[in-house]
């Protein structure tokens, strides 16, 4: 048992978090961008559906990590 545990912490070892980071910035500007439509061009509806784009873009970006993380792990029982 104890390999398997020394197998997965290597495997959560070799997993980065950068593939986090370009969503994380594309989220930021989203919000920067709805902030704009809204307040500074006061298009309301505009500013309404990018506003709405974080989430999106953070939920593809953790759904791309989670199948990362599967695949290494599949890696380990083969």
């Amino acid at each position: 048992m104890v390999d398997t545990d020394d197998a997965v912490a290597d495997v959560a070892e070799d997993i980065d978090a950068d593939g986090l980071g370009t969503a994380v910035i594309a989220s930021i500007g989203s919000v920067a961008l709805a902030l704009y439509f809204y307040y500074v061009r006061g298009d309301k509806q505009p500013g309404q559906f990018v506003g709405l784009w974080p989430t999106t873009i953070l939920a593809v970006a953790s759904y791309f990590k989670l199948e990362e993380i599967r695949q290494k792990l599949d890696e380990l029982d083969a």
